[in-house]
């Protein structure tokens, strides 16, 4: 809905176009979306019951995985739901609600991206310096990293949606995504963007740039140490660790640094979207099955829950 306020016109509701120029592909994707969304939660939500029913897995790497989930939780429920209904029925949503979903989503992604680096330095404290583990990650020191994860990317969240809530949007309320994410709302602004623009490139040089470069350093720290390990079995084991977590950081790391290294002026409606669908849907739900089927803690700890 358009409203004329002032000589110009403002949106007070957006349509959000989602996969709606392809009716046919729309059709197939429903139920992959759907799917997507039930691993994600059930997942996620299996890996934080099975976790906090077993005190053997109160560690800081379950601590921090336990943290993982929310998040993953966090991003699909705000993004899934929505598209679901969109793909069936209206495709509008209020400008608030465009906002409350802009501001979840990004404050998701930025304690994803955070906790993330906390991860490899507890492997990395873990693996090289066995010893000094637990004193070095203690449970004062996993809260506190928690407490740093969710504010720091809270106020990351709060200042880059103040700086969207200061834009008029005039020129059209159709948002080519399938969810309200900074590039595309920076398109339908009719006054300059360039302080949204640097403020989401700066956030994403540090938080994505600036966490990938600390994790390859805790990794390639990591890979030296397990090399020095003399037993196969050990080797093995540190290996296969580490090499979920991996997995996971470059999926997700290299899909968010090409959607928001970039000036909004060179968002592309097709490309964009596809690389969105991997950090949104794709790896939260990628998250439970690669931590539970790679790890035999877990694996223990959900076969007791389930007998």
């Amino acid at each position: 809905m358009l409203m004329a306020v002032m000589n110009q016109t403002l949106v007070t509701e957006f349509l959000i176009l989602g996969f709606s120029e392809t009716p046919q592909l729309q059709m197939l994707l429903f139920p992959v979306f759907l799917l997507l969304y039930m691993v994600a939660l059930s997942g996620n939500l299996l890996i934080m019951v099975a976790i906090g029913s077993c005190p053997a897995l109160h560690t800081p790497m379950y601590f921090f995985l336990v943290n993982l989930a929310v998040v993953d939780i966090l991003c699909t429920s705000t993004i899934l739901p929505k598209l679901l209904g969109s793909m069936v029925a209206d495709r509008t949503i209020s400008y608030g609600g465009c906002i409350v979903q802009l501001f979840s989503f990004t404050w998701s992604l930025g304690a994803e991206l955070l906790l993330f680096s906390a991860m490899a330095y507890d492997r990395y404290v873990a693996i090289c310096w066995p010893l000094r583990y637990s004193t070095l990650m203690d449970s004062r020191v996993c809260r506190l990293l928690a407490v740093a994860v969710w504010t720091i990317s809270l106020a990351n969240t709060s200042v880059n949606t103040g700086l969207l809530l200061h834009l008029p949007f005039c020129h059209s309320n159709v948002v080519e995504h399938f969810f309200c994410e900074i590039p595309p709302l920076l398109k339908l602004s009719c006054a300059p963007t360039r302080l949204n623009e640097a403020m989401a490139f700066t956030a994403d040089v540090i938080l994505a740039l600036g966490n990938f470069s600390v994790i390859m350093l805790s990794y390639g720290c990591i890979i030296a140490s397990i090399l020095r390990i003399r037993s196969a079995s050990g080797k093995r084991r540190a290996f296969s660790t580490c090499s979920s977590h991996l997995l996971v950081v470059s999926l997700y790391y290299c899909t968010v640094i090409y959607t928001y290294i970039r000036p909004a002026s060179r968002y592309s409606l097709h490309k964009d979207k596809v690389v969105s669908v991997i950090y949104t849907s794709v790896a939260p739900s990628l998250n439970p099955l690669i931590y539970s089927l790679r790890n035999t803690e877990v694996k223990a700890a959900l076969r007791r829950l389930f007998s």
